[in-house]
């Protein structure tokens, strides 16, 4: 599937075949996906964990779904906890030092960058240390890596939801995952047993709401040939609700014997 046409089909699938499992070859897929995404100073300081439906111990099962009032959590055979590890920022004088060893850092004669980054830039990030441990800049570089493996589940036909969770520290008790590590967000993973639309495209703000070219009150312009070109190309759907689809949703209610109402 074609990039722009994965990025239109993108949309969180919430209702998943829980009869069908997973095979953890798709699971590596997607892990493997996020391993390669970009991260500051090399550090990858994402981690998660996959929990099995058909094989994961009752304890695990009975933690993750009696935690989490989801519903989606209950039924899909896959559930990714993804994870932050903070303590992964002590490592980065070994990482800088490995993109130094390849070319990917800095220009210039070897001896010259080696001080560098021995004598400049390591003492200015041993100084802020604990600050990059700290919510923030990681986070958004676990997103981009979250964001590779949904890309990938999509490619492989799976469909997935994002969920936060109150009960992160619990859930990583049970794990055995180290207590200084945080919840970043639970990702279900099934088949879709819902079309892919998922009653259409979701509602979003303006593009200019959104967007600025240089300053904030100066909303970025808006091409309509841009537009028809990515709408043309998959990326832009039909807005929901689709006519069909409350006798879709309905269908899926009685499918999976689920309780009314189904909001989260």
């Amino acid at each position: 599937m074609e990039l722009r046409e994965a990025i239109g089909r993108r949309r969180s699938i919430r209702f998943v075949k829980t009869y069908k499992p997973v095979e953890p070859e798709k699971i590596q897929m997607m892990f493997e996906a996020a391993r390669l995404a970009s991260h500051w100073g090399n550090v990858q300081s994402l981690k998660a964990v996959a929990v099995f439906r058909d094989s994961a111990s009752p304890e695990v099962l009975d933690a993750i779904t009696g935690m989490v009032v989801g519903w989606q959590v209950k039924i899909a055979p896959v559930v990714i906890v993804w994870y932050l590890d903070p303590d992964m920022v002590d490592e980065q004088g070994d990482r800088l030092r490995e993109l130094l060893s390849i070319g990917a850092l800095g220009f210039g004669d070897e001896e010259t960058k080696r001080k560098g980054l021995e004598e400049q830039l390591l003492p200015i990030f041993s100084g802020l240390t604990e600050g990059l441990k700290a919510p923030g800049m990681s986070e958004i570089d676990c997103g981009q890596g979250i964001a590779q493996a949904t890309l990938m589940a999509y490619e492989l036909e799976l469909g997935t939801c994002c969920l936060g969770t109150p009960n992160g520290p619990q859930i990583l008790e049970v794990l055995d995952v180290p207590a200084h590590c945080r919840v970043l967000l639970l990702q279900t993973v099934g088949y879709p047993l819902e079309h892919w639309e998922a009653g259409g495209q979701r509602p979003r703000r303006p593009f200019g709401d959104l967007f600025k070219m240089n300053h904030h009150d100066t909303p970025f312009p808006r091409e309509e040939g841009v537009v028809g070109e990515l709408t043309a190309d998959g990326v832009f759907t039909p807005p929901a609700p689709l006519p069909e689809r409350g006798a879709e949703l309905d269908f899926l209610q009685k499918a999976l014997n689920l309780k009314a109402p189904g909001l989260l």
